[in-house]
């Protein structure tokens, strides 16, 4: 019934359209690409990048918007999932109904536009967790992790596909700053150094564990401060972040009632031929075997859940120091995004090391979920 009553929102001939646009190809692009066609940010490479996002947004956002509707074990129904696919079917058709792109004033117009649907999906994930909380409530508590396979692989590709779809947006839209720092392309920043960005995001995690447990343990960092390469500082700030806060929240729990002294995290920074790897070990207790494959899996968490279902998720940046189960998995995603990867080696007993591969390459070409 409540899917019945959003889908009266929107019109038969929209809802055709979505699906017609849904069974179109995507066309990714590399961070190399991004990066070389972004340090000319002229009027016309502007315009031909607006041309190209017309199209493309409509296909990715049509695809969502599609499999929103056909989700398994009745999740296309819960109150929270409807709303974000009203959120998909909206933007696609604000997109749709922009007309052809052809002068610089258009251009504007364009990406002011897509500038408020990157605003409209700040919620995506929060809302789309409250919608998997909704469908767990109401579960057979006897249904394993394992047979939620389908919902685990849609949300890796409805994550991954709005990780693109920000990706453009953002970029298109920072190409547009008139004094942008030097080295900065968009989003992209060509000397970026890893050790730095560690060190912030660490700083941030720190102040996170302080704020909900007093004090933090210290977090020792690894590596030369002067090696940079290209890549995009919010999204390796977001990874450190994450894997960071778990460790900090692991070593605290473990040692709060101890009279040692909370050993300290340790990051290293290793810069090979291939990949930039980033360790961050702690001695936090570690994780038991039998847990190791939940762990990047979107309905487990190893602490409380901070989502009450009647929160209006109208504050995108309330961080808790443990989430809804959610950092891991898309901290992965957004390693693999670039063509890096996310790997976790516990020792039960003893502590974690979690391993971020990050490609300097910045030639492979996003996935297309």
């Amino acid at each position: 019934m409540a899917a019945k009553k959003a889908c009266e929102t929107f019109s038969k001939s929209l809802i055709e359209e979505v699906n017609r646009w849904g069974c179109l190809k995507q066309t990714g692009v590399s961070l190399r690409y991004m990066m070389e066609f972004g340090s000319k940010p002229t009027n016309k490479n502007l315009l031909i990048s607006a041309q190209f996002l017309h199209k493309e947004l409509a296909i990715r956002i049509a695809r969502r918007a599609v499999e929103l509707e056909n989700l398994p074990y009745g999740l296309s129904q819960k109150p929270a999932v409807l709303k974000v696919r009203d959120w998909y079917v909206d933007s696609f058709r604000d997109v749709r109904a922009f007309p052809d792109i052809k002068n610089v004033n258009d251009e504007r117009e364009f990406t002011e536009m897509i500038k408020a649907i990157k605003v409209r999906h700040n919620n995506v994930v929060p809302t789309m967790a409250m919608g998997v909380q909704q469908l767990k409530k109401g579960m057979d508590p006897k249904i394993v992790y394992e047979d939620l396979v389908e919902i685990h692989q849609f949300l890796d590709r409805f994550y991954m596909s709005r990780i693109g779809i920000r990706m453009l947006i953002g970029q298109h839209v920072e190409l547009h700053n008139p004094n942008p720092p030097p080295h900065v392309v968009g989003y992209i920043h060509t000397k970026m150094s890893p050790v730095e960005v560690a060190r912030n995001a660490s700083e941030d995690a720190r102040s996170i564990c302080c704020r909900e447990y007093g004090s933090a343990p210290d977090v020792h960092i690894y590596g030369d401060p002067n090696f940079t390469f290209p890549y995009v500082p919010a999204h390796l700030h977001l990874m450190v972040f994450e894997l960071v806060k778990n460790s900090l929240r692991a070593v605290q729990e473990r040692f709060m009632n101890s009279d040692k002294v909370a050993p300290p995290i340790r990051i290293i920074v290793a810069d090979g031929i291939e990949d930039v790897t980033i360790k961050v070990s702690d001695e936090g207790g570690g994780i038991a075997r039998s847990g190791l494959p939940k762990i990047f899996t979107y309905l487990y968490s190893t602490a409380r859940n901070p989502l009450d279902e009647h929160s209006d998720l109208g504050i995108g940046d309330n961080v808790t120091m443990a989430g809804y189960g959610y950092g891991l998995p898309i901290s992965r995603l957004y390693a693999r995004y670039f063509g890096g990867d996310l790997q976790i080696i516990s020792m039960e007993g003893y502590g974690t090391d979690a391993y971020l591969h990050l490609s300097r390459l910045g030639d492979s070409q996003e996935p297309l979920p």
